[in-house]
């Protein structure tokens, strides 16, 4: 039975989530308060600290985040509540109303 406790797989690092927000820098904690989704501490510092190398300012890197929510954000929405064009139609359970005379 020890045979299912070892594995030479790397532990996976647990880290203190709260820990990781506490790190982000004072804008990018101000706006993950914000932000319209719940954002884990490390996708924003991950594209803080891309944003930050690539242009060297806080700016941007804002900028970058919202791009980052607006890209998110309109992925997740459905397609009916983008206008699109004729899909779904807004009714429900396939109802289709009789024109009148």
């Amino acid at each position: 039975m020890r045979r299912n406790l070892t594995t030479r797989l790397r532990a996976r690092r647990r880290t203190n989530p709260m820990a990781t927000h506490d790190r982000l820098p004072a804008p990018a904690r101000a706006w993950v308060a914000q932000a319209v989704l719940p954002w884990s501490a490390a996708s924003v510092a991950r594209i803080w600290a891309k944003a930050m190398a690539e242009t060297g300012c806080e700016r941007a890197a804002l900028a970058r985040l919202a791009e980052r929510e607006a890209q998110t954000l309109a992925r997740e929405t459905p397609p009916t509540a983008r206008g699109s064009g004729g899909r779904g139609g807004g009714q429900k359970d396939g109802a289709h109303h009789a024109a009148k005379d």
